[in-house]
């Protein structure tokens, strides 16, 4: 089979383009032609070199990006709106998918209905790739007849969850990479440095000053401590593990982590814009709030969030209020309790939802901004201390033994 790269105009008159494998180019375009195409181009894709590096132990299937499911789902969306029929959409979209594994996937959902299965039953027997929010999405906009606006607001959600992820791993990326080289460059010293001026100073005899001491003393010890000290680290680091896979335990991180120092007032920043971004999401879509509370609860990631989101939606069931809970939780501000509590009374929870996403997505912003601010000098300031202060510590002697000579 060979790939062709397409161009066409769909029934509604939009220009589409994209790639299918079949035997020949009529064939291409006997297929687009039957699914209602017309003003068709089809050339053989570009050929280049192609190379697949096999490593054994490393094999086994690509995993799927969320950059594959946001394609995927505007593409979808625009096949929809063009009044494209669903098996036709996922036989196009799966041809034309680079990704082997997400276009197996995409090639069984197409069978499942194909077979007579809803698409949101078709998805859900893939929940590596298409999670319960999508699939509950999507089973509200088949139940609407809105699908194509379904999707469009998906694209959009997981667009804007990726844009925020991104920003919070961009906040602990350089942090952790400068201590990742201090650690680094401080053990190189201790380890294979160190022990070279310690053999030095032993053959030149004499007392030597209490801070080249210390160094040494610490060399010695890391040196002869090595292997244990690792097994520590890498003990203790299991130990927290499986610690945080406890219900207790992951209640007690989690609220650690919400209360953390600097991280905190991030990760808190961070829970409300995923809250409010998803609920709002399901809601203006058409999902009723108690399976979305639900869901939103699932997916929450914080153990204290989670339980918060599940008392907001005891409470709804119970005839009471959304605002209540949240405000007892201490998770959510006042201000995003009050939001919420009018757009309760109003009858524009998903707008109201809507717009405090959308706050605290500059507000995650605002604060990665800042803390990477002010984290750059204190890092700096504790690498440079390190690293000199050893360095120093190494030449006293040095010049404790030059000030004699010149004595």
């Amino acid at each position: 089979m060979t790939k062709f790269d397409w161009e066409a105009r769909s029934k509604a008159g939009n220009v589409q383009k994209g790639v299918m494998e079949a035997a020949s180019a009529g064939m291409v375009e006997a297929q687009l032609k039957r699914y209602g195409f017309t003003g068709i181009t089809v050339k053989e894709a570009g050929k280049g070199l192609s190379m697949e590096l096999k490593i054994p132990g490393l094999g086994g299937p690509k995993k799927i990006e969320t950059k594959d499911l946001v394609v995927f789902t505007r593409q979808f969306a625009t096949m929809i709106d063009s009044g494209l029929p669903l098996v036709q959409c996922l036989d196009i979209l799966s041809s034309q998918q680079e990704n082997k594994t997400f276009k197996e996937i995409l090639v069984k959902v197409k069978e499942s209905v194909e077979s007579g299965s809803t698409f949101a039953d078709a998805l859900a027997k893939h929940p590596k790739a298409f999670d319960q929010l999508y699939v509950n999405l999507v089973a509200a906009g088949e139940v609407g007849g809105i699908l194509d606006t379904i999707l469009a607001r998906l694209a959009a959600y997981i667009e804007k969850a990726m844009k925020l992820k991104k920003q919070v791993k961009g906040a602990m990326v350089y942090p952790i990479t400068i201590l990742s080289i201090a650690v680094i460059v401080v053990g190189v010293i201790l380890i294979f440095v160190i022990p070279t001026f310690a053999k030095m100073f032993a053959d030149f005899g004499g007392d030597l000053p209490a801070p080249t001491k210390f160094v040494i003393a610490l060399s010695n010890f890391l040196v002869k401590y090595i292997v244990v000290i690792i097994a520590i680290l890498f003990g203790i680091k299991y130990a927290i593990g499986k610690y945080y896979n406890t219900p207790n335990g992951r209640k007690v991180l989690d609220a650690f982590a919400l209360k953390a120092p600097i991280a905190g007032p991030l990760i808190r920043k961070v829970s409300v814009a995923k809250f409010t971004r998803t609920l709002g999401t399901m809601i203006s879509s058409g999902v009723p709030i108690m399976d979305g509370l639900e869901i939103v609860a699932k997916t929450a990631g914080n153990k204290i969030v989670e339980e918060a989101i599940y008392k907001v939606r005891q409470s709804i069931s119970e005839g009471k209020t959304i605002a209540e809970p949240l405000a007892e939780c201490g998770v959510f501000p006042p201000m995003v309790v009050q939001m919420i509590s009018v757009g309760e009374a109003t009858g524009a929870m998903d707008a109201m939802l809507n717009k405090i996403a959308d706050f605290y997505d500059d507000e995650v912003d605002d604060a990665v901004g800042a803390l990477t601010a002010m984290m750059e000098p204190l890092l700096m300031v504790f690498l440079g201390t390190t690293v000199g202060g050893l360095v120093v510590a190494m030449y006293l002697p040095i010049f404790k033994l030059a000030g004699a000579v010149s004595g």
